[in-house]
């Protein structure tokens, strides 16, 4: 008998290590394992970060650095290694130009970037699976259809590149493009040739270079889903939030009904899904993050603008057949950090929520606390009627902002969250940030 209570303690013993292990406890975001002491992004170039578990198990990542680099970096699971290497020296300083990252097939990374309202997109594919430090020679992507919008601007920002599995493993590339709209680019042939670029999304030409702000992403098989608005919130006071689905070549609402084929784009944005309607509410708002449930269905988080210093996050669920959106809180005001006489120039840029794309009952977000942005996750099992909030960091030194949850992390359900640790940022060509990590072990 007492050696059974032996047996029994022990084990009970081991379950509250294995459950302590799997905790994460609050501290300040400075002590976390830094990625990179250098390193920055944006939030409309994606995937910034992915697991891959091959012969090695490794999360890799993007970021542009103070002095313009784009930079790639992994951090391996096993023997808690972190490489970097340049990918693109002294490309511009300026954190839109952070890479969306692209694992092949055969597990070698791609890089798709460009600068800010630049002339092309680089592509740049690694030379050997797990490898980030050969690469092929760069190429140079000049997509936008220059005859069709002749009148119109032709520059290049931001990229999300996605493959199609149940198309013969077709390309899909997106950026922002000709018109200053989101455009789109198929390749069949693996990345060797691509097809004119094509604008997506194509609001009322108000004024010119109104540009709506997208955020892409894509189960990697048969469907890729777009969240996104009518323009910059700077420039609209009904900015509003939109949802459409790619499927077998037509868009799709969220309820199944066709749109349109994707031959007759672009699409206007009152066509599509009205997820949150700002002309009923004049509080604008900005996307943040999309991704689909496990039942396929998509799921939404984005911030409200009841005026500038007030930063309103909600989680817009398709439910029932409705978009249902749930406010979670007010985070505060935007997080750069203005100088004294001056008028802030992005007023709403928030500290950021982002969706864990392997199960978005789960949400990461930035939010202010005793005057520094701190990074909390959110679980919700009932679609966002209530949630638990877990601490990721507290009593910081400096801000926590641009949380990114790693694509394809293990469902451990151990922490898998990148964010920006702030020591100055003052506008987004001026800034000095860290990458921090909470990750598996």
């Amino acid at each position: 008998m007492k050696g059974s209570c032996i047996i029994f303690l022990s084990f009970i013993l081991i379950l509250l290590t294995i459950f302590a292990c799997n905790q994460t406890s609050p501290r300040s975001g400075e002590s976390y394992l830094s990625l990179t002491d250098d390193g920055a992004w944006c939030w409309f170039s994606d995937p910034r970060a992915i697991y891959f578990h091959g012969k090695y198990r490794r999360t890799y990542a993007g970021w542009i650095d103070q002095k313009g680099n784009v930079m790639v970096g992994f951090y391996d699971h096993d023997v808690k290694t972190i490489e970097t290497n340049i990918v693109h020296k002294e490309l511009e300083i300026d954190d839109h130009d952070n890479p969306g990252l692209f694992l092949d097939n055969d597990g070698r990374l791609w890089l798709t970037y460009s600068k800010h309202s630049g002339d092309r997109i680089y592509l740049v594919k690694a030379k050997n699976a797990e490898d980030i430090s050969t690469w092929e020679p760069t190429r140079s992507l000049q997509l936008n259809d220059t005859v069709a919008y002749s009148e119109s601007s032709n520059t290049y920002t931001y990229t999300n590149l996605c493959q199609m599995a149940n198309e013969r493993n077709s390309l899909y590339l997106f950026w922002r493009g000709a018109d200053y709209k989101p455009n789109f680019s198929t390749s069949t042939d693996n990345g060797e040739t691509w097809s004119t670029g094509k604008i997506l999304i194509l609001p009322e030409r108000l004024y010119r270079d109104r540009r709506p702000y997208v955020k892409v992403a894509s189960n990697n098989k048969d469907v890729i889903h777009f969240a996104f608005t009518d323009g910059h919130p700077n420039r609209e006071p009904s900015n509003s939030i939109y949802y459409a689905r790619y499927r077998n070549g037509y868009l799709y609402k969220a309820n199944g009904e066709k749109i349109k084929a994707w031959t007759a784009l672009p699409i206007e944005p009152r066509e599509t899904d009205v997820v949150y309607d700002a002309t009923t509410t004049n509080e604008k708002a900005w996307i943040w993050d999309v991704t689909e449930d496990r039942q396929g269905d998509p799921v939404i988080v984005y911030s409200r603008f009841p005026n500038d210093s007030t930063h309103l996050y909600y989680y817009a669920v398709w439910n029932q057949g409705r978009w249902v959106n749930h406010k979670l809180l007010n985070s505060g005001r935007w997080f750069p950090q203005t100088q004294p006489g001056t008028i802030e120039s992005e007023p709403n840029y928030s500290g950021g929520i982002v969706l864990d794309h392997e199960d978005p009952s789960t949400v990461y977000l930035s939010r202010t606390k005793n005057g520094k942005f701190e990074i909390e996750k959110w679980t919700t099992s009932d679609k966002g009627k209530h949630w638990d909030v877990t601490e990721i960091t507290t009593n910081s030194k400096f801000d926590n902002v641009r949380p990114f949850v790693i694509r394809n992390h293990p469902m451990d359900g151990s922490p898998a969250v990148l964010w920006m640790n702030v020591k100055k940022y003052i506008h987004y060509t001026d800034y000095e940030t860290a990458v921090m990590m909470d990750v598996s072990p």
